[in-house]
């Protein structure tokens, strides 16, 4: 039996390895905001940012305050895509801006590596130039100036 938890243990934490979460110094909405500007003056391209803490009053329901940003390089998801179209189902990208339950705000996103190990990609160098760059804009979305 404790081989059995070990190993569900070890599981989970490998799976939670994916995920990267990074703390911002901003607000939600400011780090929304800063990431947004961020992305686009690099010239891709944001197509949602998904609220979920307001659709959870919608529907009267608590949820910390949270929003998703969807976006996306076409240059880079189509060639990942002309390698296994099924990664389209992880295409665009996405990072989740959320204050937490102790009040900090974070940023979570997935390591550019589960989209190569779910998928039959050949792309190390794509995939090491997007964990790059993904790590450069969370770290300066979370940036505020003190006045």
């Amino acid at each position: 039996m404790k081989k059995i938890v070990f190993i569900l243990a070890l599981g989970v934490s490998l799976f939670a390895n994916d995920i990267i979460v990074k703390e911002s110094h901003c607000s939600v909405k400011q780090t929304v905001e800063h990431f947004k500007g961020i992305v686009k003056a690099k010239g891709l391209h944001v197509f949602a940012v998904i609220n979920h803490s307001g659709n959870a009053r919608v529907v009267n329901m608590k949820l910390n305050e949270s929003k998703m940003i969807v976006f996306g390089n076409a240059k880079l998801g189509t060639a990942l895509m002309q390698q296994d179209m099924t990664t389209g189902l992880d295409l665009p990208l996405r990072v989740l801006v959320f204050r937490d339950t102790d009040g900090k705000v974070k940023m979570a996103y997935r390591d550019g590596s589960w989209l190569a190990n779910h998928h039959l990609l050949n792309a190390k160098k794509k995939i090491a130039k997007m964990n790059n760059a993904m790590d450069k804009i969370t770290t300066k979305a979370g940036q505020c100036k003190r006045d």
